[in-house]
């Protein structure tokens, strides 16, 4: 078989839902079928999905695909699978899971975490020492808004003792999708970062560190084995592959969590090569040769799924997610007002819509703190709004301004990446959902003031990385090779006149946070409740 005629079936488990894509080994998209899976919001921060829908949705987007009958099922030579970083499945033996999935916006831990890591002095939150250590060993530590793995092992422990005496194994989703397809219990060495419980210091052989595990008081015992993203986890399990339609004794290659994915299917594969992911979340990230830690704005380099190589890691809270937002709460609500059927291509219509305002949006400010923030300040206390409405605004203002104030959210954070690496990226690759519209390509391009470079098939970058990801383990190509194999639609320049504009409001918004975060924590932190065990 020639090797242009190999293929990846490669599963990019997001929030909204799953994709399961066909991709050749040297990146094309062939095809893919996605299907949405609902998150559930609790009361006190708490935000579950069911690993049962992820399942479903994976069986049915795949079984789907392979029956179009695209490619011979024989040249599919892996599965290979991203999913979202830190969210948390506790399972038993069997691989069965005790409850719903924590999500990464899960934030019910938080208060287990603050107890654990203060002390005298404090540092952003953290005991000196304490902060100290962690860096010392894992590159960083937790977030005190408590969506990190570590913090939903905490919470259930807290406050749910019997399930977390009968777990086997805590697994993120995408080792738990790993563990459904293979039988294997399994972390990748960048999925387990933040259980912040590994020592990275020699990032070939990532291990666990039994003092860190000891201080969060959890059991060892209950953290799955560790091996590279590139390993061949195990092979698909004969009766899934069955269901599935694939042949028998097809490969699972360990895979990554999105961040990592998304790095890499974006073809920034070179140290100091950015890319700008907006998804429900948002980052900007990049490989760096070294490891590093600012405490100060959440920014730390971590192992990448690029054996050997460190990754400039941050995230925003809520990204694309304020767009949706904006469509379900407050365009298509469903009410007295608007029962009819949704409009075909709504994001489109948006955009299109965004176009029609004024950059600015005639001083129209967004806040897009929905559900807190992690970078550059680790607060979820904060909360989103418009800023500065008057009797002129109209609801054009108001989709526009939501693009801006995601963009300002950014420009926020990207700051202090660039004086992390010690460099101006002059060109930033955009990836993701967000970069489908041209309009808010345009308008990062414009507040960022960088060049936009958009991707082919934004919307597959991370099924493209995790195809990527398996063609190197496999030994098809180096990862040296991706910058050649990638395909650009087109890069946004940034418009002087549109940054001065930008300039002020980007002021203004910095001062609305410094301003009302106190008004937030006050509004927000005595709301915190906590969810008792039946």
């Amino acid at each position: 078989m020639n090797d242009k005629d190999r293929y990846i079936l490669a599963i990019d488990h997001g929030t909204s839902g799953l994709k399961v894509a066909i991709v050749s080994i040297y990146g094309q998209i062939m095809d893919f079928h996605y299907v949405p899976t609902p998150t559930f919001f609790l009361p006190g921060g708490g935000a579950e999905q069911d690993p049962d829908d992820w399942w479903i949705a994976l069986l049915s987007a795949a079984r789907s695909l392979i029956k179009k009958g695209i490619i011979p099922v024989e040249r599919i030579e892996a599965v290979c699978v991203s999913s979202t970083f830190s969210s948390t499945v506790a399972v038993d033996r069997n691989g069965n899971h005790l409850m719903n999935c924590l999500t990464w916006m899960d934030s019910r831990g938080a208060p287990y975490i603050e107890d654990l890591v203060k002390g005298f002095p404090s540092v952003e939150g953290f005991g000196l020492g304490k902060a100290l250590r962690s860096i010392y060993y894992t590159g960083g530590g937790p977030s005190l808004t408590g969506k990190d793995d570590i913090a939903h092992v905490l919470f259930i422990q807290r406050e749910y003792p019997a399930i977390y005496e009968k777990t086997y194994k805590f697994l993120g989703s995408k080792d738990y999708l790993n563990m459904k397809l293979t039988g294997e219990f399994a972390a990748s060495f960048d999925s387990i970062m933040l259980f912040w419980v590994t020592d990275i210091r020699d990032i070939h052989h990532v291990k666990y560190h039994d003092g860190l595990i000891d201080f969060f008081h959890i059991d060892k015992d209950k953290l799955p084995d560790l091996r590279p993203s590139t390993d061949v986890l195990g092979t698909v399990l004969p009766e899934i592959a069955e269901q599935i339609g694939l042949k028998s004794g097809t490969r699972v290659i360990m895979g990554s969590p999105d961040h990592q994915a998304a790095l890499i299917g974006s073809g920034a594969v070179r140290d100091y090569e950015g890319h700008i992911y907006i998804g429900t979340s948002s980052w900007v990230e990049c490989l760096v040769p070294y490891k590093k830690t600012d405490l100060f704005h959440k920014i730390a380099s971590l192992p990448s799924a690029i054996p050997g190589r460190y990754q400039v890691l941050n995230e925003q809270d809520i990204a694309g997610g304020c767009v949706s937002f904006l469509l379900d709460n407050l365009i298509l609500f469903h009410n007295e007002f608007h029962s009819g059927k949704n409009p075909d291509h709504p994001y489109q219509k948006l955009s299109a819509i965004a176009s029609r305002v004024p950059a600015g949006s005639d001083k129209l400010i967004f806040m897009p703190w929905l559900n807190g923030e992690r970078a550059p300040v680790d607060d979820t206390n904060l909360r989103g709004g418009f800023f500065n409405i008057s009797m002129r605004t109209t609801a054009d203002h108001f989709v526009r301004s939501v693009l801006e104030g995601v963009a300002y959210n950014t420009r926020w954070s990207f700051q202090y990446v660039e004086k992390f690496i010690g460099r101006p990226m002059e060109t930033l690759t955009i990836i993701g959902g967000g970069a489908v519209s041209d309009i808010w390509c345009r308008i990062f391009a414009d507040v960022l003031d960088r060049n936009i470079r958009k991707v082919r098939n934004a919307r597959e970058t991370n099924a493209r990385g995790a195809a990527f990801l398996a063609s190197a383990g496999l030994g098809y190509i180096d990862f040296q090779d991706i910058p050649d194999l990638m395909e650009y639609e087109r890069v946004f320049e940034p418009n002087p006149e549109n940054r001065q504009i930008y300039d002020e409001l980007f002021e203004v918004f910095l001062r609305i946070y410094k301003k009302n975060k106190g008004i937030f924590k006050r509004l927000n932190q005595q709301g915190r409740d906590r969810k008792q065990p039946d």
